[in-house]
C-alpha cells in the first residue's frame, strides 16, 4: 500500500534520514495519512502499530514517510507505506521498502497496493495475486433472518485459528484487540468483526466456509451500523460488490494484493471474504 500525501512547504530530500517508528512520531504519521486523503485517526495507526515494527523519514522534525511491517506468524504484511508529495522523486519509496522487507525477514509478504505504488513493489519481486475492491456509505438494514449471534473475547483463541485456516496468517492477539474494541459476530461456518474506523466503522476481517455465510456475517454488521458509516474491503474473486451495494454500500477504490516470497497455501474450506483491513490483510 503506497500513497503521496500533500506537498509540505520547502522540503528537500538532502536532510531526509530514516528512524525507527516511535510513539512520539505518531502525531506526524496521522498527520501524513491525512494529507494523503486516507482516514486513519491515532486509533486506527495504534491498532496496525500494535502487531508491527516500522520506519519514518524524517526532514528535520518533519515526518515525510512511513512504512510498517506486521507480523503474523510465517506471513508479514507491510503497510502504512506513505511518501510526502515533495519526497517524490528521490528514491524515498525505495528506501523504505527495503527497511520493512528486511524486517519481514523469510516470511511470506504481503501486501495491498495502489496505483502509485505498484511499478516499484514489481521492481522489489512482488506480484499480483488480485483485486481488492472498497465499499462503504450509510449502511441499510437487511430484513432477511439469518442465524448470527453475538460472540465474545472468550470466542477469541477459536476464531483466530479459523482466521489462521483462511489466511495463513497467526494474528490472536490483533483479533483479540480487535474484539476488545468492537463486536464479534457468529455463525455456524464463520464469523465477522465489526469495529471503530475512520469516519464510522468496518466490517473485517469475515471468515466464512461459503458465500451464503459470509453475506449473512456482513449483513447483520450492516443491521447492527444501521444509518452510520460503514466500510468493508473484499476480495474481489468472491463477487460481493451487488450485495454490498444493496446495503447501502457503494464501491469506493480498492487496490492490489501482491505477494513476495510466496510459500505454499494449506488447503482449508475456510476463506477470507473481508480484510480486517488493508493494512492488516
Amino acid at each position: 500500500m503506497m500513497n503521496d500525501g500533500a506537498s509540505l512547504p520547502e522540503l528537500t530530500a538532502t536532510d531526509v534520514r530514516l528512524v525507527p517508528f516511535a510513539q512520539d512520531l505518531l502525531d506526524g504519521a496521522v498527520r501524513l495519512s491525512e494529507q494523503a486523503g486516507w482516514p486513519h485517526r491515532s486509533g486506527d495507526w495504534a491498532l496496525t502499530l500494535s502487531a508491527s515494527r516500522g520506519v519514518t523519514a524524517l526532514s528535520g522534525d518533519m515526518v515525510v514517510g512511513t512504512a510498517l511491517c506486521s507480523t503474523f506468524g510465517d506471513v508479514a504484511a507491510l503497510n502504512m507505506i506513505i511518501v510526502d508529495a515533495s519526497m517524490r522523486g528521490h528514491g524515498l519509496g525505495r528506501q523504505l521498502m527495503n527497511a520493512v522487507i528486511g524486517m519481514a525477514g523469510p516470511r511470506e509478504i504481503r501486501l495491498t497496493a495502489t496505483q502509485d505504488g505498484l511499478p516499484l513493489y514489481k521492481k522489489l519481486g512482488f506480484v499480483e495475486t488480485g483485486e481488492i475492491i472498497q465499499h462503504q456509505g450509510l449502511a441499510q438494514a437487511d430484513g432477511a433472518d439469518r442465524a448470527v449471534t453475538t460472540g465474545s473475547l472468550g470466542d477469541v483463541a477459536r476464531l483466530a485459528e479459523m482466521d489462521q485456516a483462511a489466511s495463513g496468517m497467526a494474528r490472536e492477539p490483533v483479533l483479540r484487540r480487535i474484539a476488545e474494541m468492537g463486536t464479534v459476530l457468529r455463525a455456524e461456518r464463520g464469523f465477522a468483526m465489526l469495529r471503530p474506523f475512520g469516519r464510522g466503522q468496518v466490517v473485517g476481517p469475515v471468515v466464512a466456509e461459503d458465500g451464503e455465510t459470509a453475506r449473512a456475517l456482513i449483513a447483520q454488521a450492516a443491521n447492527r451500523a444501521q444509518g452510520t458509516f460503514l466500510r468493508i474491503d473484499v476480495p474481489a474473486s468472491h463477487d460481493l460488490s451487488p450485495f454490498l451495494e444493496s446495503l447501502g454500500l457503494a464501491r469506493a477504490g480498492g487496490g492490489t494484493s501482491m505477494v513476495c516470497q510466496a510459500k505454499p497455501e494449506a488447503p482449508s474450506p475456510l476463506k477470507t471474504f473481508a480484510l480486517a483491513s488493508q493494512a492488516l490483510g
